[in-house]
């Protein structure tokens, strides 16, 4: 039914749909980065202040923001809006389609589309987090292990989740060793701050990737290492992300040398250690501590999530070699993926 209102909508008055989504775009960046100012805002949103004026004008006249010194917040009907708003943009937007073309195409079994593109808008890049906690809360279940991995659209999953109650005995842990990277991205930090949403136990894992293998060999025999790998291994539900190969490569701390080498053999992406090329071929493996790539078939419930359409040959690769039971993306990933794939929308 609501799809075919927004068919009937776009037909009769088109001019109508276009603002309905440019006065989504600013509730929502007002949302996610509220109290903000006008002169930010527009900057946020690559929007003129004299056309952003206009619009937050009437947005304030019909009761769904206020603006103060501080800047603009959205009223409680403001966030009423934004919420009940996400399903109508979604069919406006006509991703219905396209998230069935891509489960037909990769054999997915549940597509989630976010409307935008994360490359543009970091407001999709915490809508994807929202929609990763939204099917976390629908999937865990007492006594279970859950895994994350590190990245940036995975830190905003914990931001996302509302605090539950309920469960007992779930363990939250990294699913990797960390990058070395910034804290607030790592795994670990992640695992603590997802796990206090949950009101969880969790288990942290302090051993960077890419060790020789000499030393690998030493420090998961640690018993405190050994002990947390048992649990990882347990992991029921897994929460990761998929990266650019170039880019995990050298976050990993892979030499140039190396990274010459793995784009010299057509890698485009990377996870768990794993390096693939466009048809999803293993090329390149380092070493790593925690979860392999040959564990996700044991897996209940393993959610991927990316987005942006620069990620989209990445995404392509990795969904070639695994189907995940949820793929969570956005539209600048999903519409670049089928582009890449030759599929028509």
């Amino acid at each position: 039914m609501e799809e075919e209102v927004v068919e009937l909508l776009k037909k009769i008055a088109p001019e109508i749909s276009v603002t309905l989504q440019d006065r989504y775009t600013i509730l929502r960046n007002i949302y996610f980065n509220q109290p903000v100012g006008r002169r930010a805002l527009s900057s946020i949103i690559s929007w003129s202040e004299r056309q952003l004026r206009t619009e937050v004008k009437r947005l304030e006249e019909l009761g769904l923001l206020n603006i103060d010194k501080k800047g603009m917040v959205l009223t409680n009907t403001g966030e009423d809006i934004i919420l009940g708003l996400e399903h109508f943009i979604y069919h406006m937007r006509g991703l219905n389609p396209i998230a069935h073309s891509i489960g037909q195409t990769f054999n997915c079994q549940c597509i989630t589309i976010i409307p935008g593109n994360s490359d543009e808008d970091e407001t999709v890049k915490m809508q994807l987090g929202k929609a990763a906690a939204r099917y976390l809360k629908k999937s865990i279940k007492n006594g279970d292990v859950v895994s994350v991995t590190g990245g940036t659209t995975m830190a905003q999953i914990p931001q996302a989740m509302e605090k539950i109650l309920g469960f007992q005995d779930v363990i939250v842990v990294p699913g990797r060793g960390g990058l070395g990277e910034k804290v607030e991205i790592e795994s670990n930090t992640i695992a603590a701050e997802l796990a206090k949403k949950l009101r969880a136990q969790y288990r942290l894992l302090y051993v960077p990737d890419n060790l020789s293998p000499e030393t690998m060999e030493s420090v998961i025999n640690e018993p405190g290492i050994r002990d947390i790998l048992k649990i990882v291994r347990r992991t029921n539900i897994l929460l990761h992300g998929i990266g650019g190969a170039e880019e995990i490569g050298r976050r990993r701390g892979l030499s140039e040398r190396e990274i010459k080498s793995i784009r010299k053999k057509g890698a485009v992406a990377e996870a768990f250690g794993y390096y693939f090329d466009k048809e999803g071929k293993v090329v390149h493996t380092t070493t790593s501590v925690g979860l392999s790539i040959k564990d996700l078939k044991n897996i209940r419930t393993v959610i991927a999530i990316a987005g942006g359409a620069n990620k989209a040959p990445a995404i392509q690769a990795f969904l070639k070699y695994h189907n995940p039971t949820v793929f969570i993306t956005d539209e600048g990933a999903a519409r670049k993926l089928l582009e890449l794939e030759g599929v028509e929308e």
